[in-house]
C-alpha cells in the first residue's frame, strides 16, 4: 500500500474504499505466505496451533496477516479502535467512533489444504452496526465491499460490479450453505438439524468461511447461509455486504450467547427459511 495521510472522518464510502486497499494488500500477503509457510508441508511443519479445541486451528500467517492491518491503520487511522480474531482489542468505541473489526484469515482450514474459499475481512462498525467494508477471497483476488446505504459491488480484475442477491421464492429450489462449530456436541447437534433440514431444499453447501459464504449470497451464488457460533469478525464485512445488495440479514443481538444465528436470505426465500430454521431446532 502506497504510504499516505492519516485519515479521518465517518464517510461509510471513504471507510469503505480504506477497507478495500486493506484486504487487497492483505490477501497478497497471506497468498505469498502460503507458498512460503506450507510448500511440502500440508501442517505447516510447526505453523499451526489449535485455539478452541483440536480442529480449530491458527496458523502463523493469521498473526502475520492481522498485524499487517494492524500497523496499517495504526499509520492511516491512529485514532480509531481495533478488535480482530487473534489479538483481541476494543469492542466497544466513543459514540459515533468508527471500530475496525479485522479477521485474517477466515476459512483457516481451507487456507492450510490449499482449498480455494479463504479470505481477508474488515469491517467498520460504528455504535455496533457495519457500516463498510471489505472482504477478499485470498485464493481468487476477488474483493467484495459495501458501504451503508450505497450498495455493494465485486472488484475482479479491476472492474468492479454491482452485487444483487437472486431473485427466487421457492425454499424448495433454494441452495442453502451452513458451517459448522468446532466444539464435538454442538457439532452433532448442527449436523443433525442440517440432516432435517436437507430435504426442504435445493441443497447444502459448507463452503468453510462465513464471511465468503455472505458475500456468495449477494453475488447469487447461493440462495441462503445460516450458521450459529460465529463471531463478529467473522461477519462484520460481509453480513453489510449481503445486507446492500438486497438480503435479509439475521445477526445476534449484542451480549448474545454462541447458538445465535446468523442468517442471510434472498428475500423471497428468508420467511420460509426462517420457519424451518425453527422447525430443526435452531431459534
Amino acid at each position: 500500500m502506497t504510504a499516505r495521510e492519516p485519515e479521518s472522518g465517518t464517510a461509510p464510502t471513504a471507510l469503505r474504499a480504506l477497507a478495500e486497499q486493506l484486504v487487497t494488500e492483505a490477501a497478497g500477503f497471506v497468498r505469498r505466505r502460503r507458498t512460503e509457510v506450507f510448500a511440502g508441508a500440508p501442517q505447516g511443519d510447526g505453523a499451526v496451533r489449535t485455539k478452541s479445541s483440536p480442529t480449530d486451528p491458527v496458523t502463523v500467517v493469521d498473526t502475520e496477516t492481522e498485524r499487517l492491518l494492524r500497523e496499517r491503520l495504526a499509520a492511516l487511522r491512529p485514532d480509531d479502535a481495533i478488535l480482530g480474531e487473534e489479538e483481541g482489542g476494543a469492542a466497544q468505541a466513543p459514540a459515533g467512533a468508527p471500530v475496525w473489526v479485522l479477521d485474517p484469515i477466515d476459512g483457516t482450514v481451507n487456507f492450510m489444504y490449499g482449498l480455494g474459499a479463504y479470505a481477508v475481512s474488515v469491517g467498520v462498525q460504528i455504535d455496533g452496526v457495519s457500516v463498510a467494508g471489505a472482504v477478499a477471497n485470498a485464493a481468487t483476488g476477488e474483493v467484495f465491499s459495501a458501504a451503508r446505504g450505497h450498495g455493494s459491488v465485486v472488484i475482479r480484475d479491476g472492474v468492479s460490479t454491482a452485487l444483487r442477491c437472486n431473485v427466487i421464492d421457492e425454499l424448495p429450489m433454494a441452495l442453502v450453505a451452513t458451517g459448522f462449530a468446532y466444539e464435538r456436541e454442538r457439532r452433532r447437534r448442527q449436523a443433525g438439524a442440517v440432516a432435517e433440514l436437507l430435504a426442504e431444499v435445493r441443497d447444502i453447501r459448507r463452503v468453510g468461511s462465513c464471511a465468503l459464504d455472505l458475500c456468495m449470497v449477494a453475488a447469487g451464488q447461493l440462495d441462503a447461509y445460516f450458521e450459529s457460533g460465529v463471531h463478529v469478525w467473522d461477519w462484520a464485512a460481509a453480513a453489510l455486504i449481503a445486507e446492500e445488495a438486497g438480503a435479509v440479514v439475521r445477526l445476534p443481538a449484542p451480549g448474545a450467547d454462541d447458538d445465535d444465528l446468523v442468517v442471510a436470505a434472498a428475500p423471497g426465500v428468508s420467511a420460509a427459511l426462517a420457519g424451518q430454521l425453527a422447525r430443526v431446532g435452531y431459534r
